[in-house]
């Protein structure tokens, strides 16, 4: 699992079948939680859990991300799979 920031969504005009209906997020992949969200790479994420912009969020990659029951068959290499409640955890 990988952390992110959530930074806006991404609308796309046509894609494939197999991601309509899907919700496209931009994400920027964070080193820990208090990492500055300003900086690190970018990733393009889907959102099934309702992920808002400037949320922290858990991310998973590869196969892992597929193993979603309605996502098994599309091309998807990122999913927001948690969002980080920001009163309970702490990075020491």
């Amino acid at each position: 699992m990988k952390i992110g920031y959530v930074m806006g969504n991404i609308w796309c005009t046509r894609k494939e079948e197999t991601l309509t209906g899907l919700k496209l997020m931009q994400v920027r992949v964070l080193e820990d939680l208090n990492d500055d969200p300003s900086s690190g790479p970018v990733v393009v994420a889907v959102d099934t859990i309702g992920a808002g912009i400037g949320e922290k969020v858990l991310l998973v990659g590869g196969s892992s991300a597929r193993k979603h029951e309605y996502l098994t068959n599309a091309p998807i290499d990122m999913l927001i799979v948690g969002i980080i409640d920001p009163d309970n955890n702490t990075a020491e």
